[in-house]
């Protein structure tokens, strides 16, 4: 959650997000027109295109050098990418491709998977788990779960009755969350054993559909987005964990005659009665658009970031310690001349009262050389991890800049 790739009408670009107050494009391409796939290899220099000209062909660049390392090309079009330091995933409707990103042979094809018409899948950044998650019913909620490492198949999750929506792992790869085409339920489970962990309520009274599903990287939250107006962040906590000592309070003895009924209620009466709350929520001023939103740490502060169909990347100020209503803090425009338009929270949403993110909000100017804990030159190596030499892309795939790989475990 370091830098932001869009595609165009006229190409793609790559931002770095190391600011709040100033959005820095990287890279901008008009070599191949109406892009609608970019995915970049962390900060690195690789980075891979689909374009609609093109569908079935998949394009990989070292955009700094401004040479392309290979192309691939299919049998129908090529609806997702993922990648990591290990893998390259490609899928298509009823089939997926899995590549040795170091040389990019092509390792396994899994074929006839179940009709995957949004090329829903997610793949674990963590290379040392690379799991593969997609849909394994066209019907249900079943996720197939797939050893990127091994080239196995890891387990199936029963995650809901209807047809899944979303699907997101951690930074570790040790947890999965799901969604389904309700979008009334997000549940959490661990991987690779597929027990389920954690099950929040979006809400009850529509249906809808929930377009991005992401961790933060510390796995202390869960982020999700749809098309309507509202975002809600969820944290990942265990109540009987948070309140050790609450004190004697009618609402306290209250909340235990409820946990204590949960014992002697059916499974899903009180599945549903210990599900939590939003943590935290945005409420967007459009609806019905697509987003993509993202946790990360920008300048030292616990950051929300939300980019629209529409071109926009909006700031917002999460309070880890509270939660509420994220802070509006900065709205750039990602599609004009490369001036950032001026912050519009004051046209966006009624005033804030002071409060915790309205006072960091002012300090966000402060300068930082680091927008994740952790991060360290030395080839991306985190708490003495030593990253052997074989798993930098060599060959065909030579990056010039190993450096600017970030940490791979928190």
């Amino acid at each position: 959650c370091s830098s932001l790739a869009i595609g165009t009408t006229t190409g793609y670009r790559l931002f770095s997000l190391s600011s709040v107050e100033q959005l820095d494009q990287v890279h901008e391409s008009n070599e191949i027109p109406d892009v609608y796939i970019v995915e970049r290899l962390f900060s690195s220099s690789l980075v891979v295109v689909v374009s609609h000209a093109k569908p079935q062909q998949m394009n990989v660049y070292h955009f700094k050098k401004g040479t392309e390392i290979c192309n691939y090309s299919y049998s129908s079009k090529i609806l997702s990418i993922r990648l990591n330091r290990q893998r390259l995933v490609v899928c298509l409707e009823e089939s997926i491709y899995i590549h040795n990103i170091k040389d990019m042979k092509l390792l396994k094809t899994i074929m006839d998977t179940p009709p995957n018409t949004t090329g829903l899948c997610a793949l674990s950044i963590n290379h040392a788990n690379s799991y593969l998650a997609y849909p394994g019913s066209a019907t249900s909620g079943e996720i197939a779960l797939y050893d990127g490492n091994t080239l196995k198949t890891a387990c199936t999750i029963p995650a809901h009755d209807g047809p899944l929506a979303a699907l997101a792992f951690n930074s570790t790869g040790s947890k999965l969350a799901s969604a389904s085409e309700k979008g009334t339920v997000i549940r959490v489970f661990s991987i690779p054993g597929g027990q389920k962990l954690y099950e929040f309520r979006r809400g009850m009274k529509r249906y809808v559909n929930i377009s991005s599903l992401v961790f933060s990287m510390d796995s202390q939250f869960l982020c999700a987005s749809s098309n309507t107006e509202t975002v809600h962040i969820f944290k990942l906590e265990h109540l009987t964990d948070s309140r050790p000592e609450e004190p004697p309070t009618w609402s306290g003895y209250m909340g235990k005659m409820f946990q204590a009924a949960t014992n002697y209620l059916p499974a899903q009466v009180s599945g549903m009665m210990s599900q939590d709350r939003a943590f935290a929520t945005v409420r967007l001023h459009v609806s019905s658009q697509r987003n993509i939103c993202a946790l990360s740490t920008i300048q030292k502060l616990p950051r929300l970031l939300v980019t629209t169909s529409d071109g926009h990347l909006y700031i917002y100020n999460l309070d880890p310690q509270d939660g509420g209503e994220c802070v509006l803090i900065k709205n750039h425009s990602l599609l004009g001349s490369g001036k950032m338009e001026e912050n519009k929270e004051n046209d966006l949403q009624p005033p804030v009262p002071q409060s915790y993110a309205a006072t960091v909000a002012r300090q966000s100017t402060v300068p930082s050389t680091s927008t994740m804990p952790g991060y360290s030159e030395d080839g991306g190596a985190l708490r003495g991890e030593v990253i052997p030499e074989h798993e930098f892309a060599t060959g065909p795939v030579c990056l010039d800049d190993e450096n600017e790989f970030p940490p791979v475990s928190i």
